[in-house]
């Protein structure tokens, strides 16, 4: 079978649709798919080219078995509206260039965000003839709405027609939460047409493991209570809360927060400004040094701001965390809440409410029964979402539908 998929992130970006792709892709190929992916030259979220690649017009490259052609694009900071517009449009236009230029596919899917990623997909079907798959890995426009980075009333309708139509000509939907498939077919799109694919994580790279000793060291955070975060630094995140509030936080803990996004400078400001000692801020490190990076938190937080969009969410750094046995502190109500309840994998405290999330900080810092509860949920929960497995439950789908 091959497969031709287009997404604008892919390794060696480390954000979670960049790490999606590529390890269900790299399980395609292990069942014996031939895979090529399209994207664009790594970039995000700074929108500064990563070292070893330059913005050319094209450049192949084999990741584990899987063909990747990069395509040159308008780059930009994940930031902004009118330059990411800019970005958005000269990947997709570039993606369709490209992906009739590829062997035939079997099947082409297109994974949103951003809608034009996924309207190539459905431009590249119609050209190529060949059915399209797309994969909603969140609400657009609901998502942008949500964090105001567009306020145009006029736009945002004619977002919502653009996702309409996508829904409707795609050849099947592939969805990461339950919440999406519900909003989905509230739009009138058939439940038969949706299949839910969760994320998930590799247990081969994210193990339970003591403290990098080196890291622990290098940043001096030997006996602190180390509450980390991991990932984007982003307007939907309201990381500004926390470092706000850090001198509050129990005697002995540390707040770390590793990443880049649109709210980094802001963030390294608040710090500066602060002259706290109890925050480390640390640029984004590769995908394969997460998980050191990971273990020297004694609890991750996850948080999102107070958004209902938000409620249909569950973020890739839940099963992370949980499969390195570190209890998770949630900030997101809804969907991502259930689950984390349910495996009794950390506690959630209400979005943007620092009295609650301290309260639940305290909890686990001072009941080592609690904490280990968690830890254990963390390793159940882990277990049933294995990033192989649900790769080759979405490569079933894709055989179906083919």
């Amino acid at each position: 079978m091959k497969i031709l998929f287009l997404t604008d992130n892919f390794p060696p970006e480390v954000n979670a649709p960049a790490i999606r792709t590529f390890e269900h892709c790299k399980e395609w190929v292990r069942q014996g798919a031939e895979v090529t992916v399209i994207t664009c030259f790594p970039n995000f979220p700074g929108g500064k080219i990563f070292a070893g690649y330059k913005n050319r017009l094209y450049q192949k490259e084999e990741m584990e078995g899987i063909k990747v052609l990069r395509i040159w694009s308008y780059i930009a900071p994940n930031r902004g509206t009118a330059r990411r517009i800019l970005d958005f449009l000269s990947f997709g236009i570039g993606a369709v260039i490209a992906g009739l230029l590829v062997r035939r596919p079997d099947i082409i899917i297109a994974t949103s965000p951003q809608f034009l990623t996924a309207t190539a997909g459905r431009a590249l079907s119609l050209v190529r003839r060949r059915p399209w798959v797309m994969e909603v890995r969140d609400l657009w426009p609901e998502s942008i709405e949500a964090v105001g980075a567009i306020r145009s009333k006029r736009l945002l309708s004619w977002l919502e027609m653009v996702e309409l139509h996508l829904y409707m000509n795609a050849r099947h939907l592939i969805v990461v939460t339950d919440t999406f498939k519900e909003r989905i077919q509230q739009k009138g799109i058939a439940a038969d047409k949706i299949s839910v694919i969760k994320n998930g994580v590799s247990k081969e790279k994210f193990y339970k493991r003591p403290k990098d000793k080196t890291l622990l060291e290098k940043y001096g955070l030997q006996g602190k209570f180390v509450v980390g975060y991991i990932g984007t630094h982003g307007m939907a995140h309201g990381l500004d809360i926390f470092v706000k509030e850090a001198e509050q936080m129990p005697e002995g803990t540390h707040l770390l927060l590793i990443g880049d996004g649109a709210e980094k400078e802001q963030i390294r400001q608040m710090v500066k400004l602060s002259g706290t000692q109890r925050i480390t801020l640390l640029d984004p490190v590769s995908r394969e040094d997460i998980a050191r990076y990971l273990s020297l938190a004694d609890v991750a937080l996850v948080p999102l701001r107070r958004r209902d969009t938000f409620k249909t969410v569950i973020p890739s750094k839940i099963f992370e965390a949980a499969a390195m046995e570190i209890p998770i502190l949630l900030g997101v109500e809804g969907e991502s809440a259930r689950m984390v309840k349910t495996y009794q994998a950390g506690l959630c405290f209400t979005p943007e409410d620092w009295s609650d999330y301290l309260a639940k900080l305290m909890l686990l810092q001072t009941d080592p029964s609690l904490y280990n509860r968690c830890r254990e949920g963390g390793r159940r929960l882990a277990e049933d979402f294995s990033r192989p497995v649900l790769a080759r439950k979405m490569l079933e789908i894709l055989r179906r539908i083919n």
